[in-house]
Order: C-alpha cells, then structure tokens, then sequence
C-alpha cells in the first residue's frame, strides 16, 4: 500500500507542476481567460486583477505540486490540493454545462482540451487527491524541514521569475496561430480534414391536432398535405472543427479601407499595439528609430492599434502609418505591448518584444535578403 499511494502522490505531484508551469509559459492567455469567467458571472470589479490571480494561480499549484512530492507540511497542503481540485472540478463542469465558454485553459494554449476532457480530467484528480488525503500515513518525506522550506522558496520565485520574464519578452514556446514560421493566409484558411458540426435534426408537424415528432429517416407512412409543419430543432450532436485558427484579422487604414490583402502581400514590420498601458519612455524611441530605418531600406513599416487616434495623436510629427485592428487579434498576436511582427508576405519571419530589439533588427536584416 506504501508504494502505490507514493506512486499516486508522484503522479499528482508532477501533474500539478506541470499544469502551472506550461500556464506560467503565457500567464497572460490565463488572465484573458479568467475575464471570460468573470464576464460570465458578471464580476467585472475583478476585471483589473485577473493578471495578478493568474500569476498567484500558477505559482499555487506547482507549490502545491513540490511539496506533496517532497512531503512537506503535508497535511495543510493536501487541504489545499483537495481546494484547488475541488474549484477547478467546479470550473471545468461550468464550461462543460453551461456552454458559455469554450475551454477552461486549464493547460494554456499549447495543449487546448475539449470541456468533457478537462472535466474528467479533474474528476479522477479529484478522487486521487481523496485518496492520498485519506492515507497521509504512508507518505515518505525526502528532505529536512530546513531543505523543504529552502526549496519551496526557490520554487515559488523560480515560477513568479519565469512568469515576469514572458510578460516582458513574450512566452517561451509560441502555442498561438500568429506563431513565427506560420502563414497567416493559410491559418485564415479551413483545414482539409475539418470535421464539420454534427446535428440531429428533428421535425415537429401537428396532425389532427396533436403534434408528431420525427427525424428525417423516420417520416410517418402516411405523411401528407394533412400534415401541418410547426417547427424543426437541431440538437448538436457531435462538435467539429471547421473553424480555421485565425478567423478576425484584418487591418484598415484610418479612412476605413481594408487593406489586409495588400499588407499580406509584402515585405513588412508591423509594430502591434492594444492599447498604450507601456510607459512610452520604454519603446517610443525605438519605434520611431525602425521606422527609420524602414523607409531607408524601403521596407513597409505599420503601427497596428486598436486605438488609432491615440497613435495618430503620438506619433503625428513622425509621419508613421497607422492601421487600425480589432483589439481581440491584437491580444492574440501580441502578449507584449509592443510586439513586432516581421512579415515575409504572409509568413510571418519573426515576433519579438520590444525589449528586444537586437533580434528585431537581425530579423529584419534576414527579411531584407529574402
């Protein structure tokens, strides 16, 4: 019995670790999903604190998941998984019932999950949790008190340090379709093999006063003009995937014309912004700098925005094209305000911070030769 539960508090252990760490990979996508929560239950008061929720969600659970697996405190940190679990079990059945949001995030966006998946998921953590609960005698502990607690701190800023890090110079792994070396033509595109939706569909006609239910291998034998049609239901019975990975992008000049097609069809450097929360000290200079240097290299260079007055406005001494953009896409593409893309047509070349604009300038230089 020793062995398994201490098999089980591994498992448990590294399965918590690994869920906080690939969500610390991107704590911003976390903090977009928690806004799709609190819009659904109307808590906007929480709106300015979902970043913040999002790094201490993290940071709890590859806490929790260290120290189960080095046996500290054990006792107060299986309440806490047994918390934990218990509230994202609550969260993945409201996404799987209510039908109001379309996945939990509860691995981030590199390893998206249908709602049935994630629900089970945390059901049968659920009753694994319950079981090291109820059998905390036969947990091994592997460190001292002093070497447990050193360790637990070393995690905590080890995970708040990596989240910091993304925040500044975008994640680590890019699970995104605006991702460098994708074609955003192509990710605008439905795949080949897209399964479309599949429905049930159920007709209701009223004969002789009565109403008659049937599908359409079912007609009655004696179906006729006497037959009046009252409505039909279509009940979803199977979920596809027709819907291609970029469905919104489009860019307009501040007139109104849409010149997606045009801008997918060259050579550019797009300087994507949501909004101006970045002090300007940190990267207007350096904007106007590689724009600069695009127009010296005949290179297209673009602000993106969803506020295209606020930039007009900043940088109308500069004469720097702005392009006006839905802020959703924006926070799609660009976790870092600014973010450049370089654009070899459609195919996105690089993306980078603007706290890094060493590697913008050797993409571009790698653009230029293309």
């Amino acid at each position: 019995m020793k062995v398994v539960i201490n098999i089980l508090r591994y498992t448990v252990g590294l399965l918590f670790i690994f869920s906080g760490l690939i969500k610390a990979n991107d704590p911003l996508g976390l903090s977009y999903k928690m806004l799709e929560f609190f819009e659904a239950w109307g808590w906007h008061f929480l709106d300015g604190f979902t970043l913040y929720a999002s790094i201490a969600m993290n940071v709890c659970e590859v806490l929790a998941g260290v120290a189960l697996i080095i046996g500290w405190q054990i006792k107060i940190f299986n309440w806490f998984l047994l918390l934990l679990i218990s509230f994202f079990t609550f969260l993945t059945a409201y996404v799987l019932f209510s039908g109001k949001i379309k996945e939990c995030g509860c691995f981030g966006d590199c390893i998206p999950l249908s709602g049935i998946n994630t629900f089970v998921k945390d059901v049968v953590l659920l009753i694994m949790i319950l079981i090291l609960f109820f059998n905390v005698k036969y947990f091994i502990r592997s460190l001292t008190n002093y070497a447990s607690i050193v360790f637990l701190l070393v995690t905590v800023s080890f995970t708040i340090g990596i989240q910091i890090y993304a925040l500044r110079h975008l994640p680590y792994v890019d699970c995104l379709p605006y991702k460098k070396g994708n074609n955003i033509l192509t990710q605008m595109q439905v795949p080949k093999d897209a399964l479309p939706d599949s429905f049930a569909i159920t007709f209701r006609y009223k004969k002789n006063g009565k109403i008659v239910e049937f599908d359409k291998n079912n007609f009655p034998n004696d179906f006729d003009s006497t037959y009046e049609y009252v409505d039909r239901v279509d009940k979803l019975i199977r979920k596809g995937n027709a819907e291609p990975a970029i469905v919104d992008f489009s860019l307009h000049t501040l007139s109104g014309n849409d010149t997606t097609a045009e801008i997918l069809n060259e050579k550019a450097i797009l300087v994507m912004l949501k909004d101006f929360d970045t002090p300007l000290r940190l990267w207007k200079d350096d904007v106007i700098k590689m724009d600069s240097i695009c127009k010296l290299n005949h290179l297209s260079f673009y602000i993106v925005t969803a506020l295209p007055e606020k930039a007009s406005e900043l940088f109308s001494a500069h004469n720097i094209t702005i392009l006006k953009a839905d802020a959703t896409v924006i926070k799609t593409a660009a976790r870092v305000q600014p973010t450049y893309i370089l654009l070899n047509k459609a195919t996105i070349l690089g993306k980078h911070s603007f706290a890094d604009l060493d590697l913008v300038e050797q993409d571009m230089s790698v653009l230029l030769t293309k």
